[in-house]
């Protein structure tokens, strides 16, 4: 009976571990598209960015296609609705402010 137990858990650990090791699932056309999206809404949307350093795109344990990166050294994590248009984004400590006008309201991107 132990035997069965330990086989039982050890294949349920098996499957929880290697179901959430997913390769990306997104295609080229998608995954351009969204980095596009990401160097556009920063630049329009942030003060002083002098570099964009973008990830590749994965899926959020929530289910949203997700981009982590770096702009002046200081990172980010974007998420996108359906359609590719951002949903949100949170920054580390030293990301660069806002324009004026773009904090309530994203700027055109």
């Amino acid at each position: 009976m132990r035997k069965f137990v330990f086989f039982a858990l050890v294949s349920i650990l098996s499957v929880i571990l290697l179901g959430s090791c997913k390769e990306n699932e997104y295609d080229e056309e998608t995954i351009n598209k969204a980095k596009a999206t990401a160097e556009s809404y920063i630049s329009a949307n942030f003060e002083g960015v002098e570099s964009i350093d973008l990830g590749e795109p994965y899926t959020a344990p929530m289910g949203s296609l997700t981009i982590d990166g770096a702009v002046n050294n200081s990172g980010f994590s974007m998420k996108f609705r359906e359609d590719i248009r951002v949903a949100g984004i949170s920054t580390e400590e030293g990301f660069p402010e806002f324009k004026d006008g773009c904090q309530e309201r994203s700027c055109d991107y």
